[in-house]
């Protein structure tokens, strides 16, 4: 039986019942050591609690508690428990199985020895075969087979070396225990980076009132900050370079003449020891029109890395400074690039990936694009398939983790998922690693919006310093406009029920986003009980009021009045739903086909689908007799023709406030980028100002014939905090 073997970071040493990690042993009672032996004998597999009880105890007649008691000492060795379970897992009713991979010391040993002696037939085996007759080679016989198994042994430690390197099993799950703000001000603070010497943290901030955000840094050491940028402008997320001495980030800025897009990107570059001294105007090294680019890290002194989208699906290029040219560094005939990560000290870069069937997978890659490897991702219960993984690389334990808002996980780089306990039930976005790698950088957000209930009297007939006057001598503690419903958690998405008094909507008050219904007397009804973290795009009401459709982690589920659900299966992610027509039961979706996002109409009889328009789709929404109307990414609204869709240039240059619209009738509404509410009518092709809003009013999102609703901003809160590993 094998004495030493490895599981995960962890040393196995059976002659002794020891378990070691970083030099630190840990004494196990034999008969645990067994069960775990076993166990890692049939790694992967579900072992029966009476395989198990057979193998162990020979004969012996114990309780199951027993078996318990050694799993959990094992547990706590290794540092899993109960819930988490990332080494040994349990199977209700079945067993047990160890999830770890398992390294065998004689295995390792074996391979060496056959490698040497498959290529030293001249030493080794010859030795072999002259045992029986006594016969001794000759040193000088065996000189080249000598450095033949030197060169062979050096090439086998360099590939054990390099195994190490790459293992996601050499680690520990990962135990954080301190939490602390590091930019808390009322001032919205995103995209925090550390500096390659750990001294200072980089990191945006944003005021409302300009529109804008400046790049900061600040000494972790003295609490200083200093303004990097000189001017205000929409900057993206920044990189360093390798020696610490330059900054590379994108500022978007609105198209004078935009073509293909409306948003136009410069790649920009700052000195980051000048802007130390003083703020510093940021350089051009690269400027798109006609695509759109987003996240550069620097690769080395001369390349940078970025992601750009061409055609609906983005590829990830090298951009070299010194030659002013890019090169495909990783583009995908079918599939969907998500996000991507790079590690400077192992210079290799992560790359999370759809398939075209759908299926997430982590690849490594180098910098020249080779592919190290690729593995599916194995997504655990609690993470929804359709949820988009966006790593961060962990240096020290040669792992990844990422978020899914409230929960942190670590990723292999096999695509095995484990889950991080923490100290905090907020929503948290990993940025980065501290250079010792012991800090993590983290962003917390906090988003509460309410619903009003306005009537459209109250928007067309009174000015608006008069609705404020008013509000503030009748409303006092809910200036500017009263809330329909409010908690500090948010609610959005609110629409009527059709012919009846009830209003549908999103609420996080419960701790996680439900579908609630209201009538307006504090009598609100949860109608879902949606696990952690998920993600609701798009609800809409039956047109006989007695349901709704929602889309919740890329699933469509009818939702009726009391809370019962019926699925529709789907072989296609739902990304948003726009609308559904209950009686002919088809709806308008954005979903992910082979990889790509398309917009798209649904039947949910048969599951057929055809697609409406190869244009990048905001929304999208059809009238009371059936006329499609879609809003594009540059804001213009269009309508299917008889040979090609048709623009409708009446409401052209209206700069929509949010991405949606609603459709009363034949009707158009929305809200401008001027705050004003205008309507659109299909029928007579009238435009028309109705009103004026505040500008905290985020989206109109129903109308009826006498009311509407909107979402109005309450707060919105970022700010930079720092997560420190156990000692």
């Amino acid at each position: 039986m094998t004495k030493q073997y490895w599981i995960g970071g962890f040393y196995i040493d059976l002659s002794r019942n020891q378990i070691t990690q970083n030099k630190q042993s840990q004494t196990i009672a034999p008969k645990a050591m067994a069960v775990l032996n076993y166990l890692a004998e049939n790694q992967g597999k579900v072992v029966s609690h009476d395989a198990l009880l057979d193998k162990v105890w020979q004969g012996i007649v114990v309780s199951p508690n027993t078996l318990q008691r050694s799993i959990a000492q094992l547990r706590k060795a290794l540092g899993d428990d109960g819930k988490v379970q990332v080494y040994i897992k349990t199977h209700t009713k079945q067993g047990y199985s160890l999830e770890c991979d398992v390294r065998w010391h004689d295995s390792i040993e074996a391979t060496q020895s056959n490698n040497l002696q498959e290529n030293t037939i001249d030493g080794s085996l010859v030795n072999e075969a002259n045992k029986d007759t006594g016969i001794t080679n000759k040193p000088q016989a065996s000189k080249a087979s000598l450095k033949l198994i030197s060169i062979v042994a050096g090439i086998i430690i360099l590939a054990i070396i390099g195994y190490k390197s790459l293992s996601p099993y050499q680690t520990s799950p990962l135990t954080f225990d301190t939490l602390r703000s590091l930019t808390a001000t009322d001032d919205k603070e995103f995209d925090a980076t550390y500096s390659p010497d750990g001294q200072y943290i980089v990191f945006h901030r944003y005021l409302d009132n300009r529109c804008g955000n400046k790049l900061w840094a600040k000494n972790i050491n003295t609490q200083e900050e200093i303004q990097l940028t000189k001017n205000w402008g929409a900057y993206g997320s920044h990189s360093f370079s390798k020696d610490g001495k330059k900054l590379v980030f994108i500022e978007t800025y609105e198209c004078s003449e935009p073509t293909t897009q409306k948003d136009c990107y410069d790649l920009q570059s700052l000195d980051f020891e000048k802007a130390l001294e003083s703020p510093q105007q940021p350089s051009v090294l690269l400027q798109c029109e006609n695509s759109y680019v987003k996240k550069p890290i620097w690769l080395s002194n001369d390349n940078i890395a970025i992601m750009q989208d061409t055609s609906n699906r983005w590829k990830l290029i090298n951009y070299s400074i010194s030659k002013n040219e890019s090169t495909d560094l990783y583009a995908l005939r079918d599939g969907y690039l998500i996000d991507y990560a790079y590690l400077v000290n192992d210079d290799i870069i992560a790359v999370t990936r759809l398939h075209s069937d759908g299926q997430q997978y982590i690849e490594m890659l180098k910098p020249d694009g080779r592919i190290i490897s690729s593995h599916p991702i194995e997504f655990p219960r609690e993470i929804s398939k359709s949820r988009f993984i966006h790593p961060t690389f962990d240096p020290l334990n040669k792992q990844l983790i990422f978020s899914t808002g409230k929960q942190l996980f670590t990723l292999s780089y096999e695509g095995k998922i484990a889950k991080i306990s923490l100290p905090f039930s907020d929503i948290m976005i990993p940025t980065e690693f501290h250079p010792d790698g012991n800090r993590l950088l983290l962003i917390k957000g906090l988003y509460d919006n309410d619903i009003v209930l306005l009537s459209l009297n109250q928007i067309t007939e009174t000015p608006l310093v008069t609705q404020i006057e008013q509000a503030q001598l009748t409303q006092p503690q809910t200036y500017p406009y009263p809330s329909f419903e409010r908690s500090n958690l948010g609610e959005s998405d609110a629409m009527f029920q059709p012919d009846g008094d009830l209003i549908a909507f999103l609420s996080s008050r419960s701790g996680e986003k439900q579908l609630w219904i209201s009538d307006g007397n504090n009598t609100a009804q949860q109608l879902t009980q949606l696990p952690t973290d998920s993600n609701i795009s798009g609800i809409d009401w039956a047109k006989d009021g007695k349901s709704l459709l929602v889309n919740a982690n890329g699933i469509l589920t009818q939702v009726f009045l009391d809370s019962s659900q019926q699925p529709f299966s789907l072989q296609h992610t739902v990304i948003r739903l726009y609308q559904w027509d209950s009686e002919n039961n088809t709806a308008l979706l954005r979903a992910r086909i082979e990889g790509i996002a398309k917009f798209v109409e649904y039947d949910l009889n048969n599951y057929e689908y055809r697609e409406l328009s190869d244009k990048k789709i905001l929304w999208a929404l059809k009238s009371e007799d059936g006329q499609l109307i879609y809003k594009d990414y540059m804001g213009r609204f269009w309508q299917p023709g008889p040979a090609e869709a048709q623009h409708i240039k009446a409401i052209n240059n209206q700069g929509e406030k949010a991405k949606s619209f609603v459709i009363n009738g034949n009707v158009i509404y929305a809200i401008n980028s001027e705050n004003f509410v205008w309507s659109y009518d299909l029928d007579n092709e009238s435009f028309k100002i109705l009103g004026e809003v505040i500008n905290d009013i985020d989206n109109l999102t129903d109308i009826n014939d006498t009311q509407l609703l909107m979402t109005l901003r309450v707060s919105e809160k970022k700010e930079v905090v720092e997560l420190s590993l156990s000692e």
